[in-house]
């Protein structure tokens, strides 16, 4: 088999969706002539962990594993957190006001630490990587971002060794949606992109999980791009499934952060109960995973925290199991310049688990194009209250006539091993 090396800072015993993509895809890779060989931080700043996602690991793989010196024992310090506290992803606060120190310390990880936090790992993770390609060649090497240093990892190894590489990109770089929440100077924002061009032009091939990802890493200067989505394993799908939930339950799984609060689902939500008994009587609504302290503060607003059903953490296979028990699925897009090109892996195994989806969503982008051609759920403007209204009352109405189901047709292509097997054919033609 020809080999390849993959960079990625998510690997197991780490929890949380961005784990999932390339521990799914090294699973697959055998299958289509590639030898895995994964590289990781032995000591990474996880905010979840869950052992059981090692049980996908491939048998005799090699894990190569160096030790990463990361700021966050200095950041807990100088917020006041407990060194054995998680540090939080994506700017979600469980409080109700982030201190004056949280704020200052967004700023320097902004402004101090480029492209992000795991930039001193850089250096003696080349170093370490050169010395064992020497005498352990392979065929490519891939890295997988966020955090974007992995990609910087991999350039300076197709540098010095001349290997074709791919830069996969789970999430954009300069475009992601807390980008102006780092409070960038002139400077570090000259420097961002100043890397992010180098990284996508410099690479053979460039991977994203959205055609609106595409077209920016295309404007750019990147050459050859593929989207590959994020997908569901067909071997996490459950045979015999579960009873579903007895109430009219809408679930989220994930963080929702304050960016991603549904302030017009509260409101709509609050008139629906108030009109309707039959609604008021049935409805829940479960969020499985971290959840910001303004979106608690908005549902008391609307007089809905007593529907609200608050899970913090669940390992993998409980998240699925619960994720086919619930009636719909909500998916929530961040109200951002790049909402149509938000394509989270939560997405992917929500079509799985074969229950209506309803997402908040640009009604054309990404997501509003799978659900239409997959036939899988509804997808509803921000700002549209009636189609809101419409989508939850026909939903529950379905849900009284017992009639609230999808048809599995059309998402087949999503599956890990087929997009495996695309990701291998962009290799083939790479690495000849």
């Amino acid at each position: 088999m020809k080999k390849v090396l993959i960079i990625t800072y998510y690997w197991p015993p780490a929890g949380g969706s961005a784990v999932y993509r390339w521990l799914k895809f090294s699973k697959y890779l055998r299958d289509f002539g590639w030898e895995p060989i994964v590289y990781t931080a032995e000591n990474g700043e996880y905010a979840e962990l869950d052992p059981e996602n090692e049980k996908d690991i491939p048998a005799e793989i090699t894990i190569l594993k160096q030790p990463i010196w990361e700021p966050y024992d200095l950041y807990k310090k100088f917020i006041g957190q407990k060194k054995t506290e998680k540090v939080n992803v994506g700017f979600l606060s469980e409080k109700k006001k982030p201190a004056l120190a949280e704020r200052i310390s967004v700023w320097v990880r902004g402004n101090f630490f480029i492209p992000d936090a795991r930039c001193f790992w850089v250096k003696p993770s080349v170093k370490y990587l050169s010395a064992w390609l020497e005498k352990n060649p392979v065929d490519m090497v891939i890295s997988s971002g966020p955090p974007h240093s992995m990609h910087l990892i991999a350039m300076a190894l197709k540098k010095r060794f001349n290997l074709p590489w791919i830069a996969d990109f789970r999430d954009p770089w300069t475009k992601i949606d807390f980008y102006n929440e780092l409070h960038l100077s002139a400077l570090a924002d000259r420097k961002h992109h100043r890397l992010e061009k180098k990284v996508a032009t410099t690479a053979d091939h460039v991977v994203t999980v959205g055609n609106q990802m595409r077209l920016e890493f295309e404007e750019i200067g990147s050459n050859n791009v593929t989207v590959i989505t994020n997908g569901f394993d067909t071997a996490d799908k459950i045979a015999d499934k579960p009873a579903m939930d007895a109430k009219f339950s809408i679930a989220h799984f994930g963080t929702v952060n304050k960016a991603r609060n549904p302030e017009l689902l509260w409101q709509v939500a609050s008139e629906l109960v108030a009109e309707n008994e039959d609604l008021a009587r049935d409805l829940e609504f479960k969020f499985v995973g971290r959840l910001d302290q303004a979106v608690r503060e908005s549902m008391q607003k609307y007089g809905l925290e007593k529907y609200l059903t608050k899970v913090d953490f669940l390992p993998h296979k409980e998240v699925i199991r619960m994720q086919y028990q619930s009636q719909v699925l909500l998916l929530l897009v961040n109200q951002t310049h790049n909402a149509g090109g938000i394509l989270t892996g939560k997405f992917f195994e929500y079509l799985a688990a074969e229950r209506p989806i309803l997402a908040i969503a640009p009604p054309t982008g990404d997501v509003a194009d799978i659900l239409t051609s997959a036939k899988a759920g509804k997808v509803v403007d921000f700002d549209d209250r009636e189609g809101l209204k419409s989508a939850l009352l026909a939903y529950f109405n379905d849900f009284k006539n017992s009639n609230l189901n999808v048809s599995p047709e059309g998402i087949n292509s999503y599956s890990r091993f087929e997009l495996t097997r695309k990701l291998a054919g962009i290799m083939d033609k790479i690495s000849k």
